[in-house]
């Protein structure tokens, strides 16, 4: 049985409900059984750069991580939808170096960097962006350094290239679901699509990894271990992913993906959470995650960054406050 989308949050205007958002969510344990869903656990999605971790898996499990002495910065850039801040950009330049390669060897297209002082400075200096500056260079970094390691050809996005045949294996084999198919991401990659129970239980097993043996759960548990260690390389200042990591009151890995989707991994639990705002609405996924957060007791939703996303007034463009972006009831509880 099919399920409509359960509410997400609403956008408030002074005393009336403006607009609303919709979306499903469900939050696994590491049985992979659901503890808790809102809308259709069954709805097929594609998680888009929330998955990013999942794609990373084949870089450990191949020997390749080792065989370059990847840093735990590195893991977690390979994890990273990144706003292509100087910090981002030099680690991205300064790994491909090693690699004897270059910004051309990417295959991710150019992208103008997210982070305001960078661009500004670019825009007085007349430069163009490059492909260091893509959200996912970390991502396809990964990519070539695997590449290498397997000998394989340089089209590394192609979906039968095997960086993606492996990528798709890790997929399936943590999502405990054969894909149906794949919709080319906006960095070229193929993004694999999976149900949104699929993705928590994938997310829960990430959780659990760290007490587990095998390759493949020592590979999740170390690309946990990296994102909760560099949040600002998982995204970057004032983004969803590293302000909410930081505000955890536990260890928690945060993804953001493009359209809505949104994951967390909770290790000290065992749980694994996927989410998808269903009109791909990011303000509407960053609140039902913060809403989730704070009924779990992961977030305070006092804090900062949570009210940020969560209850966070609304301004016109004198200041003045028009109204609030709010959580639907039921997320919480």
């Amino acid at each position: 049985m099919t399920l409509t989308p359960a509410p997400f949050c609403e956008i408030w205007r002074g005393p009336f409900a403006e607009s609303h958002h919709l979306g499903h969510a469900v939050l696994c344990d590491d049985t992979g059984q659901i503890v808790r869903a809102w809308g259709d656990p069954h709805a097929v999605v594609l998680p888009r750069s929330s998955s990013k971790m999942i794609q990373a898996l084949p870089l450990i499990t191949s020997g390749a991580a080792d065989a370059r002495g990847l840093s735990t910065e590195r893991l977690a850039l390979a994890c990273a939808s990144h706003q292509g801040a100087t910090v981002h950009v030099d680690a991205v330049s300064a790994w491909l170096a090693d690699l004897g390669l270059g910004e051309s060897d990417l295959l991710c297209g150019p992208q103008v960097s997210r982070d305001g002082a960078l661009r500004r400075a670019m825009v007085k200096a007349d430069e163009a962006p490059c492909q260091l500056h893509n959200n996912c260079s970390g991502k396809h970094t990964g990519f070539l350094t695997l590449a290498q390691h397997l000998k394989a050809g340089p089209d590394y996005v192609d979906p039968d290239h095997p960086v993606q045949r492996a990528v798709l294996e890790a997929f399936e084999t943590v999502t405990r679901e054969t894909s149906p198919g794949f919709g080319i991401d906006g960095c070229s990659a193929p993004n694999f699509a999976c149900t949104m129970h699929g993705m928590a239980r994938a997310m829960a097993w990430f959780a659990a990894a760290r007490e587990r043996t095998g390759t493949l759960s020592t590979a999740a548990a170390r690309l946990t271990a990296a994102m909760m260690a560099h949040p600002v390389m998982v995204a970057g200042e004032g983004r969803a992913c590293t302000e909410l990591m930081r505000a955890a009151k536990e260890p928690v890995a945060l993804k953001t993906g493009a359209e809505g989707y949104f994951i967390a991994i909770l290790p000290e639990r065992k749980m694994g959470l996927a989410l998808k705002a269903a009109d791909g609405a990011t303000r509407a996924a960053e609140c039902a995650l913060a809403a989730i957060l704070v009924g779990l007791g992961v977030l305070d939703a006092e804090h900062p960054a949570t009210k940020k996303r969560m209850n966070a007034p609304i301004l016109n463009r004198r200041g003045i406050e028009t109204g609030m972006i709010r959580p639907a009831q039921g997320l919480m509880t």
